[in-house]
């Protein structure tokens, strides 16, 4: 396969640009002022994705980070406390806005592969006293992003949930990616979000919309959030437009996430003919992680090196590189970064 092939971007999900059909459909969009809920794509789109997760109500809301802030800020008062595996999205890729926002501080669990127990949320919890911050929330991310688009077995969701309302707790689940978890699973998003008070999804991820995330729950929970959302500087007027964008991809981009699958499943056999790489995680859905330690090799030069090669990929952590699938990179053009990738690590490697 020729170098001469066009630039394959690998670093995300949220890298994938609308369609000309998904433009026309948001050119196409009626709208009206959201803020006074006259909108008719926003409403369509809320009522959508409420149905679709089995909740009462549903916000649209900018962008994944505000959904999942929404959340914690709805749930929660200021001094309380989120317990959250030590990889999640929330602590490490949200700018520390639980506690810039909301006076929250995140105790985290170990967990593997971006799991725990129900046992490690009892183990967390502290006796009722003036010392001590009140324990609120638990929040599960499913897919897990940084442990490499692992997927949250549905038993052992329900297992954590049981435990957490069994001590009066609340559960937040980060389904930014939960689409992937539920095309790879054959589990229903109702049936993941029914384990949780509050769920955030995303649509500008997998699903190819330019912009947008949504959060559902209960009618009550959902209002209050609106409120919080005016406060955070997220309410929209005639976001129809956008709210378009993620109708469309709801109706067309869902089921091909199982080509994403296949992709990265497809690099990580190439990535796995290099001496000394490990894949740190099981690729269950559209994240391949890269261990490059073994090879003696810096993440950031490999990344420089790829690039020069006509391949982007990301950092995941200091010695290691993360490749997301899409809809954008067709398994052509994973089969050619994988080719490159392997050129690249072994001459770095032997140098």
């Amino acid at each position: 396969m020729s170098d001469a092939l066009e630039l394959v971007d690998l670093r995300s999900d949220t890298v994938t640009r609308p369609s000309a059909a998904m433009r026309k459909a948001m050119a196409d969009a009626p709208v009206g002022d959201d803020v006074y809920r006259e909108d008719p794509t926003v409403n369509l789109l809320q009522e959508r994705v409420a149905a679709l997760l089995g909740k009462e109500a549903a916000l649209f809301v900018p962008s994944g980070t505000m959904g999942n802030q929404l959340c914690l800020r709805t749930l929660t008062r200021p001094g309380d406390e989120v317990i959250a595996q030590e990889d999640a999205h929330i602590l490490h890729y949200e700018g520390g806005s639980a506690a810039a926002l909301s006076g929250l501080q995140i105790r985290t669990i170990p967990g593997v592969l971006g799991l725990f127990d129900p046992e490690d949320v009892a183990g967390m919890l502290r006796p009722q006293g003036e010392h001590f911050a009140r324990v609120r929330v638990v929040e599960m991310e499913n897919t897990h992003n940084r442990c490499g688009g692992t997927i949250w077995p549905l038993d052992r969701m329900q297992e954590v949930a049981a435990m957490a309302r069994a001590h009066g707790l609340v559960v937040h689940l980060d389904g930014a990616r939960l689409w992937n978890a539920s095309v790879a699973s054959g589990t229903s998003l109702a049936a993941y979000a029914a384990n949780a008070d509050s769920v955030s999804v995303c649509f500008s991820k997998g699903l190819g919309a330019p912009v947008g995330s949504a959060l559902a729950g209960s009618r009550d929970f959902v209002e209050e959030a609106r409120g919080n959302r005016k406060r955070y500087g997220g309410a929209m007027r005639q976001a129809g437009i956008l709210a378009a964008g993620a109708l469309y991809a709801l109706d067309h981009n869902v089921d091909r996430l199982a080509e994403d699958h296949e992709n990265a499943v497809t690099l990580a056999r190439f990535l796995r003919e290099v001496p000394g790489l490990e894949i740190t995680h099981p690729v269950q859905t559209n994240i391949v992680i890269a261990e490059l330690g073994g090879l003696g090799v810096d993440a950031e030069q490999t990344i420089a090196a790829l690039q020069a090669r006509r391949v982007l990929c990301g950092l995941a952590k200091r010695t290691s590189i993360r490749f997301v699938t899409h809809l954008d990179v067709s398994r052509r053009q994973v089969e050619f970064a994988g080719e490159v990738a392997v050129q690249v690590l072994t001459g770095l490697a032997a140098a």
